[in-house]
C-alpha cells in the first residue's frame, strides 16, 4: 500500500466560506412562491425585480445556494478542509488504462474508498480532460461505473478512460465499501445529500492535484442518485464544467405526483420530511433553479420517456425555463436535453453520445 499526499484547491465558489444560511433566522432567508419563475430575485421582504442581467442572476444564485442548504443543511467550512492523504489499495493494468482502488480524506475521522482511472500514455507535458463519476444507487457502489459490476450499460467511467480522460469514482455513504452511520459519523451534517456534496468537491480537489489533468477541464457524470448527485455538486462547486445527468431529476411537483418520501431517508434530505412535511409546496427550492443554477456551463440530461422515477414531462418543463437564464449568458446551446424511448436506463446511443459531448467541450481538438 502506497500513500501519497495531494495539494488542494480554494478555487471553489466563494459560498464556501459563507455564513449558515441552516442557522439563519426566518427573516434573512429570501423565499420564492414560485420556484420555475427564475427571472425574478426578491428581497428579504418579499418585493420582486425582475432579472434583466447576469448580476440580477448572480443575486438569485446565491438564493438557491442558500435554500438548497437550508434542507440540506451547511456547506462545510475551511476548517472541514484536511489534507487529502491518498492511500493506494491495489493497481491494475488494462489495455487503455491503469485502475487503481484508494481511499482518501475528505475530512477529518473519514475515509472515502474510490477507483482512479488513469489513461496510458499521457506524456509528462500533456494534461488531459477529468471526469468525476457518480454511481447509482445499488450494492456495489462504485464498481459499477468503472466496469467491476453491474449493469454494463452503466460502466461509463471505464468507457471514458478508454477514450482518455482521467476518472475518480468514488463511493457514495452507505455504498459499496462505504459504511457509513448517519446518526453517529454524520454529525456535522443534516442530510446525506450534503456530506456526498462534500465528498464530492474533495474528489475534484484530488483530480486538480494529478499531474495529468488539465484543472480548467473537469466535468461530472451520474445517474440516478448519481444524476442528482452530479447536479447538486456542480451547483457548489464551479470547477465542473461539464455535467451529465442520467435519469436524475424531475421538479418536485412531478415527482411520483409531489409525494417525496423517496427523498427523504438519512441518504438523502430528512428535512424535507420532518420539517416540510413531504410538501412539494414548501421545499424552498427546486430543480428548475438548480438547473438554471447551472448557467452557463454545459448540461446533458438523459431523460427517458418511461422513467418511472422521474417524469419526463417535468424535465422538459425545467429545461424551458431554465433556457430564460442560458439566454442571458448567450449559453443556450449548452442546453441538451434527450429523451429516448427507453425506461430508467441510460442506453447505449445516449451514452456515446454524451461521451462525444464530453469531449468535444472537456478535450478539444481531440483526434
Amino acid at each position: 500500500m502506497r500513500r501519497f499526499y495531494c495539494v488542494f484547491s480554494f478555487g471553489i465558489c466563494a459560498l464556501l466560506s459563507a455564513s449558515s444560511p441552516a442557522n439563519q433566522p426566518q427573516s434573512e432567508i429570501v423565499s420564492y412562491p414560485d420556484h420555475s419563475n427564475l427571472l425574478v430575485v426578491r428581497s428579504k421582504a418579499g418585493n420582486e425585480r425582475p432579472v434583466k442581467t447576469r448580476a440580477d442572476w448572480k443575486e438569485r444564485l446565491t438564493h438557491i445556494r442558500e435554500n438548497m442548504q437550508i434542507v440540506m443543511g451547511p456547506l462545510p467550512d475551511e476548517s472541514r478542509r484536511v489534507p487529502l492523504d491518498v492511500e493506494v489499495l491495489s493497481e491494475d493494468i488494462t489495455d487503455k488504462y491503469i485502475r487503481r482502488k484508494i481511499k482518501f480524506t475528505p475530512e477529518p475521522d473519514d475515509r472515502v474508498p474510490a477507483w482512479l482511472l488513469i489513461p496510458k500514455g499521457i506524456a509528462s507535458n500533456e494534461r488531459r480532460g477529468a471526469m468525476l463519476c457518480l454511481h447509482q444507487t445499488n450494492n456495489v457502489g462504485k464498481d459499477e461505473p468503472a466496469g467491476l459490476g453491474g449493469l454494463k450499460s452503466l460502466y461509463y467511467a471505464h468507457e471514458l478512460a478508454e477514450r482518455g480522460f482521467v476518472c475518480i469514482v468514488p463511493d457514495y455513504p452507505s455504498f459499496g465499501e462505504y459504511p457509513y452511520d448517519f446518526k453517529k459519523q454524520g454529525a456535522h451534517y443534516t442530510s446525506g445529500s450534503m456530506k456526498a456534496i462534500w465528498n464530492n468537491i474533495r474528489a475534484v480537489d484530488l483530480l486538480e492535484s494529478l499531474p495529468q489533468v488539465d484543472q480548467k477541464r473537469i466535468g461530472v457524470i451520474g445517474h440516478s442518485l448519481g444524476g442528482h448527485n452530479a447536479l447538486f455538486t456542480a451547483t457548489f462547486d464551479e470547477r465542473l464544467k461539464a455535467i451529465v445527468t442520467s435519469c436524475g431529476f424531475t421538479p418536485f411537483h412531478d415527482y411520483y405526483k409531489g409525494a417525496l418520501v423517496g427523498w427523504t431517508s438519512d441518504r438523502y434530505m430528512p428535512r424535507i420530511r420532518d420539517i416540510y412535511q413531504n410538501n412539494a409546496d414548501k421545499v424552498p427550492f427546486d430543480f428548475y433553479e438548480i438547473l438554471a443554477g447551472l448557467a452557463p456551463r454545459a448540461v446533458y440530461s438523459n431523460s427517458p420517456l418511461h422513467d418511472s422515477n422521474f417524469e419526463v414531462e417535468g424535465v422538459r418543463k425545467a429545461f424551458q425555463k431554465a433556457t430564460d437564464v442560458y439566454k442571458l449568458f448567450d449559453a443556450v446551446d449548452e442546453l441538451k436535453l434527450v429523451t429516448p424511448d427507453a425506461p430508467h436506463e441510460f442506453p447505449d446511443a445516449q451514452r456515446r453520445e454524451a461521451y462525444q459531448w464530453l469531449e468535444d467541450r472537456l478535450m478539444p481538438g481531440k483526434k
